[in-house]
């Protein structure tokens, strides 16, 4: 099969032929369909997730595809489901790490990956879905969008008419706002270092875009919304200044959401952190791991929502790409030039 493999920190994706290995227990062959492009295999291939010391593997971790092959003990799918394909711990086996061959050698990977033609999954990163369910709805319930929804139900807890600021506008920046709108929060504002990011926030119906390497973002949603403070921060790039920068914009009962990973080692700055305490109802910072959204019982909410009309997708993906062409399809992601990229398998 053909698969897009890590094979040096901070390289581009080696495009190759790459060998299946046997299922073992608790195991999943999927010919996928479609996979997103998720911010964490930027940060993957910059080795900022401890990773590497594990190359060569395979990357990916929101996707959709037909079941091809179970293992023993396999009891959640058959072949021929059409499945979502989560890196968060649904129902199943947690199954053994996967072995393919590349290049003569036993190549080890992760529980899901999706940058490839087929993949062997543990049985619990996989939920099956009606077969008519859409392709990329069910990529983009993979990571992007359920981590949106859920980071605004269960970390956010936003009540309808409070207030939120996206900053970072990529992949799940824009599914954080269509999230923020979907929970009616108002006004929801999009902030970015990227001019054109200004057509992500009118696309998804946002109130505001604030370049915020360009304009003082306090100063700015004073003057245009008539606003000192925020009900929700989710900071999705992960960077050191952004998070200094917008904390003291957080309202009292505030909650600020860490959904972007820093780099390794690196520190991040409370300015004026007495503003914390000057709050009755105090303010809250928390770090999420995909908005602790629960595959097993969230996915099938969510597709019936996609399936009532209550819930879509529009305006979340903005290019297509080839398996052939996803390294540029990342570099339009590292410049900052796309939402969600899907890449057709």
């Amino acid at each position: 099969m053909k698969a897009a493999v890590l094979e040096k920190i901070n390289a581009p994706l080696t495009i190759a032929d790459v060998e299946l290995g046997e299922l073992s227990l608790g195991q999943v062959l999927v010919k996928i369909l479609v996979s997103g492009i998720c911010g964490a295999q930027l940060q993957e291939i910059a080795g900022n997730k401890n990773n590497a010391k594990y190359v060569p593997h395979l990357l990916g971790h929101e996707g959709c595809g037909i079941v091809e092959g179970v293992g023993a003990g396999v009891t959640k799918v058959k072949k021929g489901d059409k499945v979502v394909m989560h890196w968060r711990k649904g129902d199943g086996i947690e199954a053994d790490f996967p072995a393919y061959e590349f290049k003569g050698k036993t190549m080890r990977s992760g529980k899901v990956t999706t940058f490839s033609e087929y993949s062997i999954v543990s049985e619990n990163r996989i939920t099956p879905v009606p077969q008519d369910t859409s392709n990329d709805f069910c990529a983009l319930l993979g990571c992007g969008l359920s981590t949106a929804l859920g980071t605004m139900a269960n970390e956010a807890q936003l009540r309808p008419g409070e207030s939120v600021m996206v900053v970072g506008l990529g992949g799940l920046g824009a599914c954080l706002m269509k999230a923020a709108r979907f929970y009616r929060a108002s006004p929801v504002i999009g902030v970015d270092i990227y001019d054109n990011k200004k057509d992500v926030v009118v696309s998804l119906h946002g109130d505001l875009f604030v370049n915020g390497a360009k304009e003082n973002i306090p100063e700015t949603i004073q003057r245009k919304l008539g606003m000192k403070e925020v009900d929700v921060i989710v900071e999705t790039s992960g960077n050191a200044r952004s998070i200094a920068d917008t904390l003291p914009l957080l309202g009292e009962g505030g909650r600020y959401i860490l959904v972007g990973q820093p780099r390794p080692g690196e520190s991040v700055e409370i300015k004026a952190a007495n503003h914390l305490f000057g709050a009755s109802e105090g303010k809250t910072i928390k770090a999420t791991q995909g908005g602790r959204f629960s595959p097993s019982k969230d996915i099938p909410r969510y597709v019936k929502l996609y399936q009532a009309g209550l819930l879509d997708i529009d305006n979340l993906i903005t290019s297509r790409t080839k398996l052939d062409d996803i390294n540029n399809a990342i570099e339009m992601m590292r410049g900052g030039k796309a939402n969600r990229i899907i890449v057709d398998l």
